[in-house]
């Protein structure tokens, strides 16, 4: 029985690692989209309007994507609490993934959820998960100062569940698109939603049933 559940854990740890490093890739690819600088490429050839009179705009577009790729990778690597042979090393990811966070990743998200695709709604869900974002990662912060570590594995682990926001919502613009092939603007507003909600009350509901 005690090595069913042994080979269960450690198959769906295998499961969890592949399925990061295939979306972590796409995630990776999509980033190198925009190198080198370019402001007619990709996503930004629908935000032209901000573009050209926004000056600010490509500023906070570049240090959202660019800093992003390096908190989803830091955030993976610090969850695993594997030292792979060097010191402090869940220390040092944690803090990488923390201060890229609390400094660039989360701040300029919020910026640009203010001139997010889909009206009214799409923009209030992106700077309400840019702003629970970086308060998730503060509190994080907070209680690993204190030391009181189960707390600061639960809000890492809601810290993490809205880092992943930019896997999940790709991930159901696809289904979306492909089932329904709604009118472009109207897949944002759905999918500014559908990208954080159910993560973090999947994550709620492994915490209040212990399992994180």
């Amino acid at each position: 029985m005690l090595a069913n559940k042994k080979y269960s854990v450690s198959f769906f740890k295998i499961l969890l690692a592949l399925g990061f490093g295939y979306f972590f890739w796409l995630m990776l690819t999509i980033t190198l989209e925009y190198i080198p600088l370019q402001p007619d490429v990709s996503f930004l050839m629908i935000k032209q309007t901000e573009v050209e009179q926004r000056p600010e705009y490509l500023t906070f577009f570049y240090t959202h994507v660019y800093t992003s790729i390096f908190v989803l990778l830091s955030g993976f690597l610090a969850i695993t609490r594997k030292d792979f042979g060097i010191p402090n090393f869940h220390r040092t990811t944690g803090k990488v993934y923390i201060l890229l966070l609390l400094i660039f990743s989360a701040p300029s998200g919020i910026y640009m959820g203010i001139f997010a695709n889909g009206g009214f709604y799409a923009k209030i869900s992106f700077v309400i998960l840019g702003c629970l974002w970086w308060f998730s990662t503060l509190k994080a912060y907070q209680y690993a100062r204190k030391r009181n570590f189960i707390f600061h594995k639960q809000w890492m682990w809601r810290s993490l569940a809205l880092t992943l926001s930019a896997v999940t919502l790709r991930m159901w613009k696809v289904i979306i698109v492909y089932v329904f092939h709604p009118n472009p603007m109207d897949v944002y507003q759905i999918i500014a939603w559908l990208g954080w909600i159910p993560n973090i009350l999947l994550i709620e509901y492994l915490i209040t049933k212990k399992h994180l």
